[in-house]
């Protein structure tokens, strides 16, 4: 073969290998009520989220899992989606929303560093991608930007607010989600935090600032064995959640690759989506569309 004739080879493989890459925008869900999920396993279903047709990101996905089981039994749903979108050439951007941000978090320090089969990004009914050829180890993320992040739990599960018996408000208990995995074992991917502070039914038993549902400590990324009361500036009750990866005031620290992006100064967001993406939800949202092309 001549050498132009190589040459050409070369840069029709070139082009064939660039056209396939793309970039992904995963949104990952939290706890679920009846009938608020969407379809496991279909990741065009945003029914837990909102209308589909509202933008939320490049090529974006929902992540469905069914928001009642334990971190560890419903993480698999989230790895086969990140197989399926975030590797080979694929990259993705990674949305969570209040328990989906343990099982990201969960999922990229137990499996982050583990090898996989490259996959084609395209799904069959169960939600598993064909393989495309090759392996590597975890996945290309690009960030991860948490809604009212639950990683470090709940005083609403340590209480029994909800269903005790279901297996989800178990890990979302402070003490049980904070040991649960090395929050800080991120793989070198940044989580943006986004905190609401619209709180009202609850605000006797979350400390500090909540969005009813979770409180700074949690939502902010705070690191240690328990939740801590902290607010926004000029409440004179409570220590400062700092913005950026800065100490909060009273000097507790935010976990490794975490930085607050978000705090509901003015209280105008509380927890729920209300499957219109309103809310804190309404706040990444906005957020994303602007950064995950």
């Amino acid at each position: 073969m001549s050498p132009i004739r190589i040459l050409c080879a070369l840069c029709l493989l070139l082009a064939s290998s660039m056209a396939a890459a793309a970039n992904y925008t995963l949104w990952i869900n939290g706890r679920a009520g009846s009938g608020a999920n969407g379809t496991v396993g279909n990741y065009n279903d945003f029914g837990y989220w909102g209308p589909a047709s509202t933008p939320a990101g490049v090529n974006k996905k929902a992540v469905n899992w069914d928001g009642r089981s334990s971190i560890a039994a419903q993480s698999g749903k989230i790895r086969n989606a990140l197989d399926c979108f975030c590797t080979g050439n694929n990259w993705c951007y990674i949305v969570t929303y209040s328990a989906g941000d343990p099982m990201i978090g969960y999922n990229l320090a137990v499996y982050g560093g583990t090898v996989r089969m490259k996959k084609n990004a395209s799904a069959n009914a169960a939600g598993v991608c064909g393989n495309s050829g090759g392996t590597q180890a975890g996945w290309n993320i690009k960030w991860v930007r948490a809604a009212a992040g639950a990683a470090g739990g709940t005083e609403l599960s340590d209480i029994g607010a909800w269903t005790t018996s279901e297996p989800l408000v178990q890990d979302l208990k402070t003490s049980t989600a904070r040991a649960m995995y090395n929050h800080n074992a991120t793989r070198n991917i940044w989580f943006y935090m986004y905190a609401g502070a619209r709180g009202t039914a609850y605000s006797f038993v979350l400390p500090g600032q909540d969005d009813e549902v979770v409180a700074y400590h949690s939502a902010g990324g705070v690191a240690g064995s328990g939740g801590r009361s902290l607010c926004n500036p000029g409440d004179w009750f409570c220590n400062d959640l700092a913005l950026g990866t800065a100490n909060n005031q009273g000097g507790s620290a935010k976990w490794s690759y975490h930085s607050v992006a978000f705090r509901d100064d003015g209280e105008d967001y509380d927890h729920y989506g209300r499957g219109n993406w309103e809310g804190i939800v309404g706040v990444v949202r906005n957020a994303v569309v602007g950064s995950a092309q």
